[in-house]
């Protein structure tokens, strides 16, 4: 059934997503809208827009993700184009928001990048924001225009629960990741615990405890970003080296570079699941790796807001 929409609503997309793009689409009921993408020779993008939008409300699909450079350069320009052909509002919806893990000084001269790319949307002339787990939850106030952050959470939880596993534990591969693992213990009713790894100084090997029963018991481990898969696969195996019946993984934005599948092909997990937030190319789509979609959650926002009805009970 599609949503009630009006006729000032427009739905546009980049590069780095139009399958996730065109599935909100069809969900929505309506249509993408005409815009191209081309490269003058040396390498500059090129966008025009194809139709009419004056006074329309544009919801513009791009995730920051592989080439990140190209992607933010591609929305920054699109956003351009379409303040410039006179649109009501500009919303932006970035499933995966990168550049993200840059979110503060860790040391000196470090560049704050979570918080520059919010300055060049806003600049470029974005006037909502829609994205899905931010690395960090104080990225949202890096921005001076609403911020709609949606969890991922949720659509992993349901996997998990429809799977039913017996005797489960949800484990956090390192100490941060605690309060994400305990939200999804919570919510499928098992006992959590998580990886401590150390070194008490600095020429010594690191020393690797894992904290709670996982002997003979079905483990999921939960993280917001997998990107080179060490972290995950190195868990995997330390977990059935010490008696894990089976691990899965789950995470919502599957980055997955270099030799990231690999790694998880070689290692102990049974199985990982992650959300399209981030296109997973048909080289990457083995056996082990289950693709969870986000456009059902995302259509829905899309619909909320358009019609200023609250989000809040997206999150419940």
């Amino acid at each position: 059934m599609a949503y009630q929409l009006g006729t000032n609503f427009k739905l546009f997309t980049l590069n780095s997503n139009p399958e996730l793009a065109q599935e909100i689409s069809e969900l929505l009921g309506h249509d993408l809208g005409k815009s191209s993408i081309a490269h003058f020779s040396d390498g500059e993008v090129q966008i025009h827009i194809e139709e009419s939008v004056r006074g329309a409300d544009v919801y513009l699909i791009q995730s920051t993700s592989q080439p990140g450079s190209e992607h933010v350069m591609e929305l920054l320009i699109m956003i351009d184009a379409l303040k410039r052909a006179s649109v009501n509002k500009i919303n932006v919806v970035i499933p995966y928001y990168g550049y993200a893990r840059q979110d503060r000084k860790a040391s000196s001269r470090e560049p704050i990048t979570a918080k520059l790319v919010a300055n060049m949307l806003e600049k470029a002339g974005a006037n909502h924001v829609i994205t899905m787990d931010l690395h960090a939850p104080q990225i949202q106030g890096f921005f001076n225009v609403p911020v709609d952050q949606l969890l991922g959470g949720k659509i992993l939880e349901k996997h998990f629960y429809d799977k039913n596993l017996d005797n489960a534990i949800v484990v956090a591969p390192d100490n941060g990741g605690l309060g994400r693992a305990r939200k999804l213990a919570n919510h499928l009713d098992v006992p959590i615990g998580f990886i401590d790894k150390r070194r008490m100084h600095p020429d010594e090997p690191e020393t690797v405890n894992i904290v709670g029963d996982i002997k003979g018991k079905n483990v999921i481990i939960i993280v917001d970003i997998i990107d080179t898969a060490t972290t995950v696969a190195a868990a995997a195996n330390v977990l059935v080296e010490n008696g894990a019946k089976a691990v899965y993984a789950c995470c919502t934005h599957a980055v997955l570079s270099g030799d990231a599948i690999q790694k998880i092909n070689d290692s102990a997990l049974t199985e990982l699941v992650v959300t399209n937030t981030i296109r997973v190319g048909d080289e990457k789509r083995i056996p082990k790796l289950t693709i969870l979609s986000v456009a059902p959650l995302l259509a829905e926002a899309i619909e909320h807001v358009h019609n200023e009805k609250p989000v809040t009970p997206l999150f419940e």
